[in-house]
């Protein structure tokens, strides 16, 4: 398989994962994922994250890597899904769990409170905004959550969920990458 992506930091430092191509998957590239990962430094040690959109994986096997107490991979394309099995079963990696399932079928679940969530959804299908409100409104998030968001450019950075606030943004080529906090009123 000749798509590979290297890990950057961590217990699986330098270590490759690979992907297949499936229509829409854009693994998060290096460069993004260490700026990533640089807002998220003091926050991903035994947290508790959520990949929505998992796709290659690079951003829940990144925070798996760098000490997340336990990661849930959610994606929808079965082949996509027996990759990041592979994967996880190469790198020994027992605190990520797969959901084979779509996104909002599974936010329609029982929910379970996350600490980081990644979502990378297809771009220019309206399922961003979307799912940031299915995380607040079925109770998905920690208190002080922090979202990472990676949309298409264009995406107007507005209508987030009351009580949400953009921490840093940044654009490389037609991507934008966001992160947000949620801050719980109590």
């Amino acid at each position: 398989m000749a798509n590979k992506l290297r890990i950057i930091a961590g217990n699986w430092r330098s270590r490759n994962i690979h992907f297949n191509d499936a229509p829409g998957l854009r693994p998060t590239p290096a460069r993004v994922r260490e700026t990533v990962f640089n807002w998220l430094n003091y926050d991903i040690i035994g947290s508790r994250c959520l990949d929505l959109y998992a796709g290659s994986g690079a951003l829940s096997f990144e925070a798996a890597s760098r000490g997340a107490k336990a990661v849930v991979q959610v994606e929808n394309n079965p082949q996509t899904c027996r990759t990041l099995k592979e994967n996880a079963v190469t790198l020994a990696a027992d605190h990520i769990k797969l959901v084979q399932s779509d996104v909002f079928k599974f936010l329609a679940g029982d929910a379970q409170t996350f600490d980081i969530v990644f979502i990378d959804p297809p771009f220019h299908q309206g399922l961003a905004l979307q799912t940031c409100h299915w995380l607040e409104d079925k109770q998905w998030l920690s208190p002080h959550a922090k979202i990472y968001l990676e949309a298409e450019s264009s995406l107007k950075l507005d209508g987030f969920p009351d009580g949400w606030q953009l921490l840093k943004s940044k654009v490389a080529g037609d991507v934008g990458y966001h992160l947000l906090q949620r801050n719980a009123v109590s």
